[in-house]
């Protein structure tokens, strides 16, 4: 039998399953497989650039049986078992072994051209030498491969957009320059046009601007992709990465319900527990804590959903661990309850990152509230923290908790009257954060170190320091509560001219539960 090259289409409305016609979007992957294996291919690749990487897997695999000598199938596997590339973390050996298991079974079904054999062989970077060469390595590795592969194929949209994709992975979260993601963004910006229902090009362009001063770029991307694959729960929660980096809140907020109640649809638990720590953040900007506290109490049964078996999507169980600890530590740090902070659970888990915040915010209640020996306790956890995520060389999250080590000692200092080393304690945890981007698995810092410095520099009667600290947070963090809220007491206190007053009153219009105190001083004192 001889089998010609074809182009596979997906057509967002002709696709069936349990919940209704999908819609995934539409993409064109040209390949040599059988026909009977073009459908399932075609469901699995739309599902791969949403990072739906379960659904993909088991679609890839169904091609796959319908054309066992369908390599490329294989090698969609394989990119799949790799799952979200913006997650920082080090790939479990379990996921090694099966990315390499789908390498040798592209290998052994081949490929009828030198495209797909260039994107096997690609893959392949991402797994080879796993139990000896770092991660950072391989990762760069398939960086290369695949700048070769499009160099050699420019004008095949998917090779391109594959490239672009392993382009943003591959940036350096200490650089920044954000090279590598303008780069990216670059490339599939120029596909977006050409094809405005895939999905993929969309969503790589929100990854790849996502940073602060690269944000508004991906604001056009962000409002369409959600409409493009309304099925993929992912889809519906990326906008609001674009959405979070300029204090759009409720539409940050929208869409990260439209994304937890696709993802609890589908058993995607940790899709879901991450779209809700993002939903969380948002209401907490715009002082919606009783809506908050909703979300707050049904976290218990997430959770207890989470202990079952669920679909792999675009969150890693990093993220839903991670989310379990920041949901009720940015409810109790957000409104400054700080007993409620110190008193908070460390929930068990194998994550040393999502340990750290429990302690982070623990220790940061507990320095607040004058507790010394809580405060104390925190710093000791979190230093043990740190040294067990660098002795595994999770070297960003290593970075990650060093901040929040430094954060808590910072006021733990200053209750113990110790001013100049709580001040230099802060600073250099705000240098660091500066000096750092996020990940992507969280909507921002639990309390971010610069503002937590102006704070600081608050109590200490510094209003102008502080003022500047503010402002420096608002320019990464845009329409934070906290820092619109310091900043316009940093005003009050040095009699300036109220630029922030009207800013926090607009961003809390819509506020419900108890009015906050920074919100009914503000109103009390007449500056409405």
């Amino acid at each position: 039998m001889i089998f010609t090259l074809t182009a596979v289409a997906l057509s967002a409305l002709t696709l069936q399953h349990q919940h209704g016609p999908e819609q995934l979007g539409t993409v064109k992957f040209e390949n040599s497989c059988a026909a009977a294996a073009h459908a399932p291919f075609a469901r699995a690749m739309a599902l791969l650039h949403s990072f739906e990487f379960g659904m993909a897997i088991e679609s890839f695999n169904a091609a796959a049986a319908a054309d066992p000598s369908c390599g490329i199938a294989h090698w969609g596997v394989a990119l799949s078992r790799w799952g979200n590339p913006f997650a920082a973390g080090i790939k479990p050996p379990a996921a090694i072994q099966a990315g390499n298991a789908a390498v040798a079974a592209a290998r052994k079904a081949g490929a009828r051209t030198e495209r797909e054999q260039a994107f096997i062989e690609a893959v392949a970077a991402l797994y080879t030498d796993g139990d000896k060469v770092n991660q950072r390595t391989r990762v760069l590795a398939y960086r290369d491969a695949m700048k070769q592969v499009a160099a050699r194929y420019p004008k095949d949209p998917e090779t391109l957009a594959f490239y672009a994709l392993a382009l943003a992975a591959s940036q350096d979260p200490t650089d920044m320059t954000y090279a590598s993601l303008v780069e990216a963004g670059q490339i599939v910006e120029k596909l977006v046009p050409t094809q405005p229902d895939h999905p993929g090009f969309v969503h790589y362009v929100i990854h790849a601007y996502d940073a602060p001063p690269l944000a508004a770029r991906a604001l056009g991307a962000a409002q369409r992709y959600a409409k493009i694959a309304p099925s993929a729960p992912h889809a519906l929660h990326m906008p609001s990465h674009t959405f979070t980096r300029l204090g759009y809140w409720k539409d940050s907020i929208d869409t990260n319900i439209a994304s937890a109640e696709v993802a609890r649809k589908l058993n995607s638990t940790f899709e879901e527990l991450h779209a809700l720590d993002y939903q969380m953040y948002a209401y907490l900007q715009l002082a919606k804590d009783a809506s908050a506290k909703r979300l707050l109490d049904q976290l218990p049964n997430v959770i207890a959903r989470a202990a079952a078996p669920a679909t792999s999507g675009a969150a890693p169980p990093l993220a839903g661990g991670y989310a379990v600890a920041a949901i009720p530590a940015r409810y109790a740090l957000e409104r400054r309850a700080w007993a409620d902070a110190a008193k908070l659970d460390v929930t068990p888990t194998s994550f040393a990152n999502a340990a750290a915040v429990t302690w982070f915010a623990k220790g940061l209640g507990a320095a607040r509230s004058k507790d010394v020996a809580g405060a104390r306790a925190a710093v000791e956890s979190l230093e043990q923290l740190q040294a067990k995520l660098a002795q595994g060389g999770e070297a960003y999250w290593a970075e990650q908790v060093k901040i929040q080590h430094l954060g808590v000692s910072a006021w733990l200092a200053l209750a113990e009257g110790k001013t100049e080393d709580a001040l230099k304690a802060m600073r250099e945890a705000a240098d660091r954060e500066d000096k750092t981007e996020k990940n992507a698995v969280t909507p921002g810092p639990i309390a971010p170190a610069r503002e937590q410095l102006g704070e600081m520099l608050l109590e200490l009667k510094q209003p102008k320091a502080a003022l500047e600290a503010f402002e420096i947070t608002l320019k990464k963090e845009p329409n934070r509560f906290r820092a619109l809220a310091g900043a316009v007491e940093a005003e009050r206190q040095i009699a300036a001219k109220g630029t922030y007053q009207a800013e926090l009153l607009t961003l809390v219009a819509a506020a419900d539960g108890p009015v906050r105190p920074e919100v009914a001083a503000l109103k009390q004192g007449g500056r409405e």
